[in-house]
């Protein structure tokens, strides 16, 4: 008995230093409360967060909070057409005192990599963080080195500026767990960013909330959160339409199927619940679908994401 009340106790603590940490990124990226839930829980969930939008509207603060919030080590990458993979992951130097080559890691050796205007980089480019993101490991000159764990990527490109750049393919924008808009801000939250601080100097003020080993505790509570046989049956109903549907050439894969059950289960857990419900899923289908979706006759992928939420029926 002793020992529940114990384990309950650290995890309403824990609980509540996650609330403290969603509230002190929301300080910062003033007027976005729901994409700040959707960052935090692609973060649990152990995903990948994909930021398209124009530029200065928060993306490079956003990831910049997370990292500051639970403490990770942030490293940021400027992609540009020269870049080469080596400069992301790293390279073998054959040093003479040893007579031995000696890897020296890349900075996607970090717990926060923010990947900036990664459509900007060439597709060679591109495809060196694919390993990384499906497994938290590279591999150099057929030597296999692990990541840390946690392991998050924020990648951010702007939808309009199309020069000098290549579209990500569809197996990189599948690594992707959610695609998010900030968008602009309404006028209430533009007025308090014209009259408030400098955001530069609000990031430098943020202390930790939570850290590495938090978040993987949040990360195995989230695998412990419920999900029953009716709201797996209206999962797989979504996945289904989203393939045999007459308006999508491309449906969901397995894979995008797991990534909302999980992102789920971590979307109920921030509400406070130890079960799924159907509004979880409804609440994260477009960010994580409509990138995924391949839609016919020249639809948008959120389009096509919100009809099949339309369409399709919880039972």
């Amino acid at each position: 008995m002793a020992a529940n009340i114990q384990i309950q106790q650290r995890d309403l603590i824990l609980h509540q230093r996650l609330q403290a940490a969603m509230a002190q990124v929301n300080r910062v990226l003033l007027g976005k409360p729901a994409q700040v839930k959707l960052a935090f829980t692609c973060l649990i969930a152990g995903g990948h967060l994909l930021l398209e939008d124009v530029p200065g509207v928060g993306k490079t603060t956003l990831a910049h909070a997370l990292a500051a919030t639970f403490a990770l080590d942030f490293q940021r990458v400027q992609f540009t057409s020269d870049l080469l993979p080596s400069d992301i992951i790293g390279v073998s130097v054959y040093e003479r005192e040893t007579s031995q080559f000696r890897f020296h890691p890349g900075p996607i050796f970090t717990g926060l990599l923010l990947a900036d205007e990664i459509n900007r980089a060439s597709p060679k480019t591109q495809s060196a963080l694919l390993e990384a993101m499906a497994e938290s490991q590279v591999t150099v000159d057929g030597q296999t080195h692990a990541l840390p764990k946690p392991f998050f990527v924020v990648a951010t490109q702007n939808p309009l500026d199309l020069n000098g750049t290549f579209p990500l393919p569809d197996s990189q924008l599948d690594r992707f767990m959610l695609c998010l808009s900030l968008d602009y801000p309404d006028l209430a939250a533009e007025r308090a960013l014209l009259t408030g601080s400098d955001r530069h100097d609000l990031l430098q003020q943020l202390v930790p909330q939570l850290d590495a080993a938090a978040l993987l505790e949040l990360q195995r509570q989230a695998q412990t959160i419920t999900a029953s046989s009716a709201l797996l049956d209206y999962l797989q109903a979504l996945l289904k339409a989203s393939r045999e549907h007459a308006e999508i050439r491309v449906g969901l894969s397995p894979r995008a199927g797991l990534a909302l059950l999980g992102a789920a289960r971590v979307w109920a857990l921030l509400s406070g619940r130890r079960h799924v419900l159907p509004e979880d899923v409804q609440a994260l289908f477009v960010p994580l679908a409509a990138h995924r979706l391949l839609p016919a006759h020249g639809a948008t992928g959120e389009t096509a994401a919100r009809q099949l939420l339309a369409e399709v029926a919880v039972d």
